[in-house]
C-alpha cells in the first residue's frame, strides 16, 4: 500500500521536546507493534529505533516545543515520524551513531527539513509478518 505524506496519521501524540518524555513513545510504539503481530525482538528494535529518532531531532528542538509523533499501522508495518520546531534550517546529522542505530533497524529512514521544523521518518515492518509470506518476499 502507497502512503503519501499527505495521509492523516492513525494516531498522533504529542509531548514536550524533552528526553524525558522519549520513554512514553517508547511504550506507546511497542504497544502499537504488538498488535501488529511484531515478536519481542520487533519491538525492542522499534524501541531503540525512535529512541534514537528523538536522539536526532531533540537538539534541534525549540526551547518549549513540542515532539510530535504521527504513527501509521499497515499489516506487518509501522511507520513513524517524529518532529519538531526548530529556531532555523536543522540538518539531521547522517554520520552520527543515532543515525547509523536507526537506519539500521529500520527498513526504510529518511529526514525532512522543511518549514523551520526537523522530522525523522522510518518504517520497521514485522519479522512474523515477513515469514508468513513465504519464499522469495522482501525483494
Amino acid at each position: 500500500m502507497e502512503r503519501h505524506a499527505s495521509d492523516k496519521a492513525d494516531i498522533t501524540l504529542r509531548v514536550p521536546a524533552d528526553g524525558a518524555y522519549v520513554s512514553v513513545l517508547r511504550t506507546m510504539t511497542a504497544g502499537l507493534a504488538a498488535r501488529l503481530d511484531f515478536t519481542v525482538d520487533d519491538m525492542e528494535d522499534l524501541r531503540i529505533a525512535i529512541g534514537e529518532a528523538c536522539a536526532l531531532v531533540l537538539p534541534e528542538a525549540v526551547a518549549g516545543g513540542d515532539l510530535v509523533a504521527d504513527f501509521r499501522q499497515t499489516p506487518g508495518s509501522l511507520t513513524i515520524s517524529v518532529r519538531v520546531e526548530t529556531t532555523g534550517r536543522a540538518q539531521p546529522d547522517y554520520g552520527s551513531f543515532a543515525w547509523q542505530v536507526l537506519s539500521t533497524l529500520a527498513a526504510q529512514a529518511t529526514a525532512d527539513t522543511a518549514d523551520n521544523h526537523l522530522g525523522i521518518t522510518f518504517t520497521a515492518g514485522s519479522s512474523l509478518a515477513l515469514s508468513k509470506q513465504g519464499p522469495g518476499a522482501g525483494g
